[in-house]
Order: structure tokens, then sequence, then C-alpha cells
């Protein structure tokens, strides 16, 4: 008989080792007692798996509280300098690379401009592995406790050892970037789409935290987001789960980068609102171009609202998430003046029982999550098998 689906005594440790790495990670400094408590293991195997993982430095001691009675307790954390890991945001103007410790600190960053006209996937990837150099050079990280690089890219991307990225914005269609870049570095790689390194940020960190249901919306140049279902990101059959920003809600509609019509992204992100307004602008000046639309009240502001509106009530209607949090620096500037408005948009458009106007919050971790959510697609299979590095796949 097979023994494939019976677990091993190796994998019952990995199990309670990932189980209390989890629980000190998110939950913060804690004592052995309240660890058992927290994670249902009995004392002797939580006393036994805290004492490897001290002794291997992936756990410290972070001072003392008083007990009822008894000695003080011992209260330990994830040492944040155990280990690091690299975070890489593609976006429309620059490649963006930063180095993390595991209490998600920069200790590093580089910045390498791109064409929004051009993005060669050659040249990303140059720029990729020269960031990740200049990082862990600038940070004097010793490299071999750098853990991986995540990499959050715009498009569908494929898993797989060639991680096959789909973008059509970028003229990507098919480009093996996990090839490209596992030709310059032995490090572990990860690729991913970078609306859902974005939302990976908000659901560990950010306005997400806590949620078991949610949509998260990255609104940048275009619209991506992340539906988060049972505290876990759905990707669908295909990986392209997720795909906000080409929800139709005109039929016959705009053209939208990617190809059809009526896309919510022909009608939001800046770059559809900047041309709606008819206003010519570089993806580089973006920022200041819709800066200057909220400051002047233009009408198409307003009605990128109510299109939001929406966008929102066809997503509330299909997941009934308990959350939507808005990011991505379109978004955040959008929301930052217009949260009340936005809110009423979307309650104006979705039955009052499955929603909530105030579940509609802005995300908390500014528009540079996405680099920061990239960084987490290496801290995850940290926390999950950190006693046996040999679990971690090399792309995922």
């Amino acid at each position: 008989m097979g023994t494939s689906g019976r677990r091993t005594v190796r994998d019952l440790r990995r199990g309670n080792r990932a189980m209390l790495l989890r629980a000190l990670y998110f939950g913060g400094p804690a004592s052995r007692n309240e660890l058992s408590a927290t994670t249902g293991l009995s004392a002797a195997t939580v006393s036994t798996m805290t004492a490897g993982l001290l002794e291997s430095g992936v756990v410290v001691e972070a001072g003392q509280v008083d007990s009822d009675g008894g000695r003080p307790r011992v209260l330990l954390k994830v040492n944040p300098a155990h280990g690091y890991a690299v975070g890489v945001d593609v976006g429309e103007t620059q490649v963006k690379v930063e180095l993390f410790d595991l209490a998600m600190n920069v200790r590093a960053g580089a910045h390498y401009a791109v064409r929004s006209a051009k993005h060669d996937p050659e040249l990303v990837a140059r720029h990729i592995l020269t960031g990740v150099d200049a990082v862990i050079a600038e940070s004097e990280v010793p490299p071999a406790q750098v853990l991986g690089v995540g990499v959050g890219v715009p498009g569908i991307v494929e898993p797989g050892p060639g991680a096959l990225v789909r973008a059509k914005t970028f003229g990507w269609e098919a480009v093996p970037l996990g090839a490209l870049l596992r030709a310059g570095t032995e490090l572990p790689l990860y690729v991913d789409n970078g609306a859902k390194t974005m939302g990976q940020a908000e659901l560990w960190f950010g306005s997400g935290q806590g949620a078991r249901d949610a949509i998260i919306l990255l609104v940048g140049s275009g619209v991506g987001g992340t539906v988060v279902t049972d505290g876990r990101i759905y990707r669908g059959a295909g990986m392209a789960a997720g795909e906000v920003g080409h929800l139709k809600i005109v039929a016959g509609g705009r053209a939208c980068r990617c190809g059809a019509r009526g896309c919510l992204e022909a009608y939001l992100g800046a770059e559809a609102i900047l041309d709606r307004a008819g206003v010519v602008a570089d993806s580089a000046d973006e920022e200041s171009a819709l800066a200057r639309l909220l400051e002047e009240g233009s009408p198409v502001i307003g009605e990128s609202v109510e299109l939001l509106g929406v966008g929102l009530s066809s997503l509330v209607h299909l997941f009934n998430p308990e959350r939507v949090v808005i990011g991505g620096w379109a978004g955040l500037m959008l929301g930052g003046r217009l949260l009340a408005e936005i809110r009423a948009a979307a309650a104006a458009n979705t039955q009052a029982q499955p929603f909530q106007p105030e579940t509609v919050v802005l995300g908390r971790l500014g528009p540079d999550a996405v680099a920061l959510g990239a960084a987490t697609l290496v801290v995850e299979p940290f926390l999950s098998g950190a006693a046996y590095p040999e679990s971690v796949p090399t792309i995922a």
C-alpha cells in the first residue's frame, strides 16, 4: 500500500513549528504559556519547539512579563534579523526593489525608471537583478541570509519554472520572466500579479487584517484587484481571478487597454480618468495631473466615483465581502478626498442586505504596498517551513 497520504513525524514537527512561528509573527511577542493556549499545542511541545527555534536564531527573547505569583514569564518573538526578503514592484514607470527584514522594515531600496511605452522584458529583468544586488550591498546583509526575491508584475502569471507573464498593458505575451531572472540569480524566486501582492500585504498588515472575505482594489494607472475568500486569495482555475479592471460596466463602451470595450479600467484608473478629461499626460506625470483634476473639481472625477460605485456593487453582489479595501496611488488619492461619495455610490447600486457602506475602507500601507506584498511571497514559505529550507520551491 502507498503511504503518500500519511503524515510522518517530520511532517508533524514541521506543522508544529509553522503553527508557532505564525502565532509569533502575526500575534507579536508571547510567552510559552500564551503560545500553548493560542495554538492548542501542549506545554511540552511548545517548550521543545521553541528551544529549537531559539537555538537556530529564528526566535529571540523579547523581555519578560509578570506572572500570577510565579516567576516572570519570558516573551518570545520572531528574530527580525534572522532573514531578509527582497520585494520588487514592476510598475508602469519604474522598477522598485526593496530589501525587508522579517519585521518588514525596509533596509535598502533601489529604483529604475522605465519608459511607459517600452517595457522590454530583458531590460526589466536586468533592472530587477541589478536592484537585488544593489540592495543587498547597500544593507550589508550577508547574502546567505536573503531568503528570496518576490516580484509583483501586471497581468496574469502562470506558475511554473518560467513564471510566464501575460501583461497586455506591457505588450507581454507569455514572457518567461522567471527564467530571465533565474539566469542572473540563484536566490529563490516568486512571481505574482502586483495587485495580488498588494492585496496580500493589506491582508497581513493593513486594512484587510482579520477579514475572512474581502475585495482589495489596486487603482493606479489601471485597475487590478484581489478576491479573498475564507482568509485566502482566490485565484481561479487559470490563476486569473481578480481581474477587477475588466469587469464590464458599459455595454459596447470605451475601448480598454485589454482590447475589449466597456471595462471598468476603460473609465477608472489614472490613465482613463485623464483621457476622459481630455488631459494629455505621460505616465510619469499622471499623479500631478490627477491631483489637479481633484483640485479643480472636474466633473470627470464625479463620474468616476459613480462608475467605481457600479463596479463595487457588482463585486459585492458576487462575493458578499465583509470588507472592501481601496488601495493603489490613484485609489488612495481619490478615496482620501471622496471616500464618503464612493461609499454612497456603492450603496446606491447595491442591495442593502449584503452591504454596509462603512465596510469600504482605504488601504493603510500606502502606494508602496506592491513591493511589501511581493516580499511576503518570500516570507510565507519561511513561516511554513523554516526548519526545512529544502522544502522552499524555486519559483511559485
